[in-house]
């Protein structure tokens, strides 16, 4: 493992124990990620990506293997603050306004009122939000909200983002939008950002690095190394280069749907 490793797993895996028997939800699952990498995980409903994002956050502990997160265990990054983490909904607390949600974090790590009002302006003006601090979220539109959620995650500058299908939610037009936005934000602030999608254009898109997964249990089926340009836009979505990234991602998917088959 190199010093820029941030993620490593090494035959990881997580069963479920549950009264109609085990449930194995990750089995056997290589993977390093490096520093400033954007990683898609894609695959099916139930293949495990969203628990593989729970593992490395300490959210989920494996049953196997071996994980590390900055070359610490989860928990230790965990405890250092590592990471931001970007549900599937946007999570605000509708009492608190824009800016207080923002600085939540920052309140519970103890941050002083002058660093947390620097901190929430920095990170307002990193999403697009500026103007926007005393409003509450019921006053935004779910795109904002994300936004707003983004700015949270980011706003004690953890090194590690990590992102649930925080757009999964929204209509296609916004998600466009969004994706363009996280790729600019991305590219200013350098972050390693673990990404979970059901789509194919937004793991092509998106990332440098496509996590094909298949199901029961959660394998790793391919690992997409994306020759894109990192300055993307929308457009690209025309080239030749793209619809290959994209064909490879849904013929793993496809691929991938033939172990539950085999299994069944």
């Amino acid at each position: 493992m190199s010093e820029s490793t941030v993620i490593s797993a090494k035959d990881l895996s997580l069963t479920f124990e549950t009264a109609d028997g085990p449930v194995h939800a990750l089995s056997h699952i290589d993977l390093d990620v490096e520093r400033g990498e954007f990683v898609s995980f894609i695959g099916p409903s139930g293949c495990g990506k969203t628990t593989l994002l729970r593992v490395i956050a300490d959210l989920e502990s494996p049953t196997g293997g071996d994980i590390t997160v900055n070359g610490k265990t989860p928990e230790q990054a965990r405890l250092d603050r590592a990471y931001g983490y970007v549900f599937q909904a946007a999570a605000l607390y509708p009492w608190r306004t824009i800016a207080k949600n923002i600085a939540l974090p920052l309140e519970i790590m103890g941050y002083s009122k002058s660093e947390q009002e620097a901190r929430i302006a920095a990170n307002l003006d990193l999403v697009n939000l500026t103007g926007f601090e005393r409003k509450y979220p019921w006053q935004l539109s779910g795109g904002m909200q994300q936004r707003a959620s983004i700015a949270r995650a980011l706003s004690f500058d953890p090194d590690l983002l990590l992102m649930d299908e925080p757009f999964g939610a929204l209509d296609e037009i916004v998600r466009d939008h969004l994706n363009e936005q996280l790729l600019d934000l991305w590219a200013k602030t350098n972050k390693t950002v673990i990404f979970v999608t059901h789509s194919i254009p937004e793991a092509a898109f998106l990332s440098t690095k496509i996590v094909v997964m298949s199901p029961r249990p959660g394998r790793i089926h391919d690992i997409i190394e994306s020759d894109l340009p990192r300055e993307r836009t929308l457009d690209i979505r025309e080239t030749p280069e793209f619809l290959a990234v994209a064909h490879r991602v849904r013929e793993g998917l496809r691929e991938g749907h033939s172990y539950e088959d085999e299994d069944a």
